[in-house]
């Protein structure tokens, strides 16, 4: 038995304990949580904030390796061309390398769970070897609809390498402007059969332009390039995709639905997806937003929508790090209205529902959610740009 104490204790599962303890067991079960009679007395208590474990609710772990070689604000048009140029630049035992690196580094900073994205079997072995637990959304492009049966085809056999892995894992599309309306039909019907399903979406004013109007840098790029262009509907991005995924099934959808970035957010979207979809969830991950095109999702309309919102880092080819705390931290800054607490909530709670993982989330008794500590807060209990998480169990 483990008994940690702390200046405040965020137990997301009935308020905040001020100068309070968790008891747990040595198998990581919480047993009680409650408040110090003496903090002198206390054998092992930390001045900061005790939560429980992330779940970094996107990431893209196999592009670890690319971690400094991208130039920030390109737009996503020219971040496109980045990552198709810059994919190769190590090899495979050097990409290792780098996701083992990433993948403790994430699980030591506190990450208890993760979403994350794979374009082959890279990350497998060490997401299964590790403590940490991870979905897989084996995600897919394809711009041409002839291809469709062969891209099918081929994350299927991905699919089944997962599986001997032990891994959870299943198809999901990428985007509008990567597929075609076939693919993202395709995918999202094999990706819905697991219950879960995540997806880009209006990550960025160039992809609402190529589906509005057929126009804008990403357009260009892919007639410059010869390829197919996504249907002008005249539409954003996100209706386009929910006109896609009612022809995998009927709405309404009673799977778990990731939608990721949706920094052109509007309030027709929200009716859209509220409409349509049972369990919806919003990944926000605000760095990479800015490193890309300085932008930010629409926060206040996304917490008016009463959607959860989770918390993702993206991967190191649009971050500087894959940091839960950091992107608290440039939340916290932009919109200060936000109280702490909820902020952690997208942290840790919405992500690990998203996931459907009861264990994860909160501090309760007989949850294993890991305990994390975060210090170097501010007098009032909220982040500073020295904040910084280790994990305690």
């Amino acid at each position: 038995m483990r008994r940690i104490a702390a200046t405040y204790i965020h137990t997301l599962a009935g308020g905040t304990l001020r100068n309070g303890f968790v008891e747990i067991e040595d198998d990581g079960t919480v047993v009680r949580t409650g408040l110090c009679e003496d903090i002198s007395a206390e054998p092992e208590f930390h001045d900061g904030a005790v939560v429980p474990g992330f779940v970094n609710a996107h990431c893209h772990i196999e592009l670890s390796s690319m971690k400094g070689l991208f130039r920030k604000g390109s737009g996503m048009a020219g971040f496109i061309d980045q990552i198709n140029a810059l994919r190769d630049t190590k090899t495979r035992e050097q990409k290792i390398e780098d996701i083992r690196y990433w993948m403790d580094r994430l699980w030591q900073s506190g990450v208890s769970a993760m979403a994350d994205i794979s374009n082959g079997e890279d990350s497998f072995a060490i997401k299964a070897a590790s403590p940490m637990y991870t979905r897989t959304f084996l995600e897919v492009f394809g711009t041409e609809p002839e291809d469709c049966s062969s891209v099918m085809d081929g994350v299927e056999k991905l699919r089944e390498v997962a599986e001997r892995h032990g891994l959870d894992a299943a198809p999901t599309p990428h985007s509008c402007y990567t597929m075609s309306p076939e693919l993202v039909t395709a995918s999202s019907a094999a990706g819905l059969k697991s219950g879960f399903l995540s997806f880009h979406s209006e990550e960025s004013d160039e992809e609402e332009q190529m589906l509005i109007s057929g126009s804008g840098p990403m357009w260009d790029n892919r007639v410059n390039a010869g390829m197919s262009t996504p249907p002008v509907t005249g539409k954003s991005s996100l209706l386009y995709f929910i006109d896609r995924l009612q022809k995998a099934h009927p709405a309404p959808f009673d799977e778990h639905i990731l939608l990721v970035h949706e920094v052109c957010l509007n309030q027709e979207g929200v009716d859209a997806v509220k409409a349509m979809m049972h369990h919806p969830y919003f990944a926000i991950c605000p760095l990479s937003n800015i490193f890309i095109h300085n932008a930010l999702p629409p926060i206040e309309l996304m917490r008016r929508s009463g959607i959860p919102i989770c918390i993702g880092t993206d991967s190191l080819s649009s971050n500087d790090e894959l940091d839960i705390v950091k992107e608290m931290f440039c939340i916290q800054e932009n919109f200060p209205d936000v109280p702490f607490d909820e902020i952690l909530t997208w942290a840790s709670r919405n992500g690990a529902d998203f996931l459907d993982r009861e264990e994860l989330g909160s501090i309760a008794a007989g949850k294993r959610p890991g305990i994390v500590l975060i210090d170097r807060l501010d007098a009032d209990g909220r982040l500073t740009s020295a904040s910084a998480s280790r994990r305690l169990v």
